[in-house]
C-alpha cells in the first residue's frame, strides 16, 4: 500500500466546533433578506454543501434559486458568519491541532488540503478565527461544486497538481466526522479516517465501514493512517 501523500480535512466537527455560528448566520440571511422563518429547524446541515441547504430552503419558500439571489444570500452569509463568531463559544477539535504537527513533523510529509462544503470565504473566516487557514496548501469548496462527491475530485486534482503527479485513490486519506464525509471519500477510492467529534456517534461512522473510525484525534497517531 502506497504512503498517503495529500491529506484532506473536513472543517466542522472535524477540525473545528463554531458554537452553531454557521447555521445562527444562515438563519439570520433567510429571516433578514428573504422574510423565510418557517421549517429552518428541519434543516440538515451535517457532511452537506452551502449552496445545496440554500437551495432546499429556497424551494420550501419558494424562492427562485437564481444566481443573484444565491449571490445576495452568501454575501450577507459571510458577514453575519464573521460577526457571530467573535461572540460564539467554540473550539479546536480535541486532538485536531497535534494531529496535524505529527502530519507536518513526517520526512517527505502529506500535502494538507480541506475537503469541505463550506463556501471558501466561509471556510477562511472560520478557520482563521482559529488561526489555522495558513495551514493548508489547497482545497476544495462548494464554489467549485455543489455535489460533496465531486468537490472530493477536485480536491484530489488540486493535490495532484502540486505534486505533479496523478494521485492514486489510496495516496489520499480524507478525515471527517459524518457518514457523507465517508461517502465522500470511497467516491475517489480515497482511505477514511472518521472521527466522531462532530454530528454522528462512533458506532454509526463505524456502520459506514471507514478505514479508521475513533473517538477523536488524540486517539490516533498520524503516522499510524499515512504509512
Amino acid at each position: 500500500m502506497r504512503m498517503v501523500r495529500l491529506v484532506l480535512f473536513d472543517i466542522d466537527g472535524t477540525l473545528v466546533r463554531t458554537g452553531g455560528a454557521g447555521t445562527q448566520a444562515f438563519a439570520r440571511v433567510f429571516a433578514t433578506e428573504f422574510n423565510a422563518v418557517d421549517g429552518f429547524e428541519q434543516l440538515k446541515f451535517s457532511g452537506r454543501t452551502d449552496f445545496a441547504i440554500v437551495r432546499e430552503f429556497f424551494g420550501a419558500h419558494q424562492v427562485p434559486p437564481t444566481p443573484e439571489n444565491f449571490r445576495r444570500f452568501f454575501e450577507r452569509y459571510v458577514f453575519w458568519l464573521d460577526h457571530i463568531l467573535h461572540d460564539s463559544r467554540g473550539g479546536i477539535c480535541p486532538g485536531a491541532l497535534d494531529f496535524i504537527a505529527d502530519l507536518q513533523a513526517i520526512p517527505d510529509r502529506p500535502v494538507l488540503g480541506l475537503l469541505t462544503g463550506n463556501l471558501r470565504l466561509g471556510a477562511e473566516i472560520k478557520l482563521r478565527h482559529f488561526n489555522l487557514w495558513e495551514i493548508f496548501q489547497t482545497g476544495a469548496f462548494a464554489d467549485d461544486h455543489e455535489e460533496r462527491d465531486q468537490i472530493a475530485a477536485i480536491a484530489r486534482d488540486r493535490g495532484s497538481r502540486i505534486l505533479n503527479r496523478p494521485l492514486r485513490g489510496e495516496e489520499v486519506l480524507v478525515i471527517g466526522d459524518t457518514p457523507l464525509d465517508i461517502r465522500c471519500a470511497r467516491a475517489i477510492e480515497a482511505r477514511v479516517l472518521a472521527v466522531a467529534t462532530g454530528g454522528s456517534t462512533l458506532s454509526e461512522l463505524e456502520q459506514h465501514a471507514p478505514d479508521y473510525a475513533v473517538a477523536d484525534l488524540t486517539t490516533i497517531r498520524a503516522e499510524d493512517v499515512v504509512r
